[in-house]
């Protein structure tokens, strides 16, 4: 049987190289301890200082019932992290044979966060928010199956994230109305979804509340400036290379991206 540290650095490698890998490269987890002892031993192969923030990912309704959380959890690394530009595209970056999905998401900047984070609510939580912005997941892996295994096949491999793009900043106050972050995906302009950040189960807040619960039960904590972002708004969209795709929060903004394997 493979280890947690032996998957985890046939994932790094393939990240590193920009391999494409036909399957998971090991034992695909079955729990949640083992799937974040590989997630783990991955960051202990970057080290935490190269953490930018965390994403959040949904965990299935029938799989979260078996596993007891709805949600999941990925380190993004600072070299994965681009502001998108005020005009033009943003690079959307694909391993080539591997996976990639465009996800629409509302990424909160953290202040000063206290060391007792593990039972915050969504309202202690909004309390470390010190900024907000529009944003894109890009999530990514280089397991071209990996969109199959879900999230236990996702939290191994850094949460199936491949980097963080950063739009516009919205004000603080449209956190406390999700129903006002309202935002429409299109994927070579055709509308694939349009959703508020309501959505959510419980809205962004209870995304970083649980964001900072998971991180304090691998033994880390969420720590000033850094950033989460908060969840799929429109849900979780498959795309390809050459792809355009776009993010439309309406009047607080619109990022652009162009689908490239890298």
């Amino acid at each position: 049987m493979t280890t947690a540290k032996e998957i985890a650095a046939r994932l790094a490698a393939a990240r590193r190289t920009r391999t494409a890998l036909a399957d998971f490269p090991g034992d695909v987890p079955t729990t949640l301890e083992d799937a974040y002892a590989i997630q783990r031993a991955g960051i202990a192969l970057r080290g935490e200082a190269a953490i930018a923030g965390w994403k959040v990912g949904r965990i299935p309704p029938d799989m979260a019932a078996r596993l007891g959380e709805d949600r999941f959890i990925g380190p993004v690394y600072c070299d994965d992290v681009v502001l998108a530009p005020a005009r033009g595209e943003a690079v959307f970056a694909l391993f080539d044979g591997g996976s990639a999905a465009f996800e629409a998401e509302v990424a909160v900047t953290l202040g000063e966060v206290p060391d007792d984070t593990a039972p915050a609510t969504p309202e202690q939580a909004r309390a470390w928010v010190v900024a907000a912005h529009i944003a894109v997941e890009v999530a990514g892996s280089p397991v071209a199956t990996l969109p199959a295994l879900k999230a236990l096949g996702s939290i191994p491999d850094q949460g199936n994230n491949n980097g963080q793009i950063i739009g516009a900043r919205l004000p603080l106050d449209a956190l406390d109305d999700p129903d006002t972050l309202s935002c429409t995906t299109r994927i070579d302009g055709v509308e694939i979804a349009r959703a508020a950040a309501s959505a959510l189960p419980g809205g962004p807040m209870a995304a970083l509340a649980f964001a900072a619960r998971r991180v304090a039960a691998i033994g880390m904590r969420l720590r000033a400036g850094q950033f989460v972002s908060t969840g799929a708004i429109t849900g979780v969209h498959a795309v390809r290379a050459g792809q355009r795709c776009e993010a439309d929060f309406g009047r607080w903004g619109t990022i652009t991206c162009r689908a490239t394997c890298s």
